[in-house]
């Protein structure tokens, strides 16, 4: 039995080791809920934004936010149907980019997901569904699985999208097969250590998230048309709650704290918007404490900060708070442009669709603009996550990339 126990705290310690490692680079910052511990930050910008260290023109397509490690920046992009891998060094300067295989090319073309860095290796995985790691060093592939033909699934209709977990010595995907719905595989290797049936559902653009719940530790993560939690040393199922979505595009991290987690997806007929699951004492098990449908967010993510979830609403210009004990929104604006949010520093950076990056005050009763100006290099939709790192923001927009600075 002490052995036993013994397992998930050292898989916790070694998650917790990359996490606070300034060699860890995740999707939507460390505990992949969209907040950065960055200080020293601006609190307001001159007008046209803030200074512009550099850019980069010529990426090709591509909706993927940056990776960041080894004092080296990774990204991806489609010049053509091809998927390249960049590095730059954190001056701009391009140190190599490499091939590694065909992209998305169908519908809103490029690579999807962002780059997961863990000391000297890179993973992704492509929008046609193959899982590389890449040395962070020199570029070389060194494994490949190839997620739809290994574990017998069917790509989704924009392409897989979901961005690497690690977790210790493994590597968490979704390749949604029937049988093989949620695996983890060696993350040195690429061998498979486990696979969840789940709920037997395809995959739906979501990026998993380890939660910590009393000694369990839990996968939790979104198919197609539910959330889900499974044991994360064994990828047992624990318990599935329904979340619809009509296109089944759950595109944004579920987040946890203190024994809840918040999922939000957009645009169902039923079961859709925020919900708020409240997990039993062991984490086997899970309750819906409420259900708000104001707040359907399809891929901006949502932000938790004392007691209340930010984010904006699909396809209108409405953003919320909504009480995270009450499921109770307020409409805080209806004049800013839907999109991404994410915090640092006290206030929030929210990229719409519309192009504009602003520098928000935001709270329960307010959503005060410090300052805002318009994106424009890049091409196609506004939809990558910005990425803030040693106080710069980082900004993918299509095929450009641009690297502001952000501190004092």
């Amino acid at each position: 039995m002490a052995n036993n126990k013994l397992i998930p705290l050292f898989g916790l310690f070694i998650l917790f080791a990359f996490t606070k490692s300034s060699d860890y680079s995740n999707w939507r910052g460390p505990n992949r809920d969209g907040i950065y511990s960055e200080k020293g930050l601006l609190k307001d910008w001159l007008e046209g934004g803030p200074t512009l260290s550099w850019s980069f023109d010529g990426l090709g397509a591509g909706h993927s936010s940056v990776g960041i490690g080894e004092e080296r920046l990774f990204t991806t992009g489609m010049p053509d149907s091809t998927g390249f891998l960049y590095s730059f060094d954190l001056k701009g300067n391009l140190l190599w980019k490499k091939e590694y295989g065909l992209e998305w090319f169908t519908n809103y073309t490029g690579p999807r997901s962002t780059l997961t860095v863990v000391g000297k290796l890179v993973y992704l995985v492509s929008g046609q569904g193959v899982v590389y790691c890449f040395d962070a060093i020199s570029g070389a592939i060194k494994w490949s699985v190839n997620l739809l033909k290994k574990f017998d699934a069917e790509n989704i209709q924009w392409g897989m999208t979901e961005s690497l977990l690690v977790d210790g010595d493994r590597i968490i995907c979704t390749p949604g097969g029937k049988e093989n719905n949620v695996v983890a595989l060696n993350r040195f290797t690429g061998e498979t250590i486990w696979t969840s049936k789940g709920f037997g559902e395809p995959a739906a653009y979501c990026s998993p998230v380890i939660a910590n719940h009393n000694g369990t530790r839990l996968i939790v993560t979104m198919t197609a048309m539910s959330v889900i939690g499974l044991d994360a040393e064994t990828g047992e199922l624990y318990w599935r709650t329904e979340q619809q979505q009509r296109n089944k595009i759950h595109a944004n991290t579920p987040v946890y704290i203190d024994g809840v987690i918040y999922c939000s997806s957009a645009s169902g007929e039923k079961n859709s918007g925020t919900v708020a699951l409240k997990l039993s004492a062991d984490g086997k098990n899970v309750e819906q404490l409420w259900r708000n449908e104001k707040l359907q967010n399809l891929m901006g993510g949502i932000i938790i900060n004392d007691g209340f979830i930010y984010g904006s609403t699909y396809r209108k210009n409405d953003w919320y708070a909504v009480d995270t004990k009450t499921g109770n929104e307020k409409l805080i604006s209806a004049d800013f442009g839907n999109g991404v949010i994410i915090y640092a520093d006290g206030l929030y950076y929210c990229y719409s669709e519309k192009g504009q990056l602003a520098l928000v005050d935001m709270g329960p009763d307010h959503f005060t603009i410090k300052n805002k100006f318009d994106i424009s290099q890049g091409t196609g939709e506004h939809w990558a996550h910005p990425v803030i790192h040693d106080r710069r923001l980082y900004l993918r927009h299509g095929n450009s990339l641009m690297v502001y600075d952000i501190g004092f």
